[in-house]
């Protein structure tokens, strides 16, 4: 399982026109689900991404995680992230999980961030997405399970 957390002051996910989900400061986080994934899985990398420190402290280094820093997450379903890039011209989806257990895995991973009491808006699994950002910084971090 992969998640690309982005740092914003603002994030927004709109489906068909209308913005489903938004959030100002917080973590963008864009999850990929692969096929031996597993729910300890799951929860192992919502527990890492809730307390990663990326948030400046008073003397402005990284020290507070996105709940110390009075931010929220919005969670953006992302298979692209599982893709094989290793050959070729082509992405392979090979990686990836089905959309089925994939769907398990996204709802473990947000469900157990809300168990930490943090706040987590949610996109669409497996919609045409548009998500728009304010990176702040910028800073993005990719992490793994």
């Amino acid at each position: 399982m992969k998640a690309l957390i982005q740092r914003v002051s603002q994030a927004a996910v709109t489906v068909e026109g209308d913005i489903i989900a938004q959030i100002d400061r917080g973590l963008l986080v864009l999850l990929g689900v692969e096929t031996a994934d597993t729910t300890a899985a799951a929860q192992k990398l919502a527990h890492k991404v809730c307390h990663y420190r990326v948030f400046s402290d008073a003397d402005g280094k990284m020290n507070l995680n996105v709940q110390q820093a009075g931010g929220s997450l919005l969670v953006v379903s992302q298979f692209t992230l599982a893709a094989d890039t290793n050959s070729g011209l082509r992405p392979s989806f090979t990686p990836a999980a089905a959309p089925d257990k994939a769907y398990l895995y996204y709802e473990a991973f947000v469900a157990y961030c809300r168990s930490l009491g943090i706040s987590a808006a949610t996109g669409k699994f497996a919609a045409d997405m548009q998500v728009s950002l304010i990176n702040d910084g910028p800073v993005t971090f990719l992490l793994h399970s």
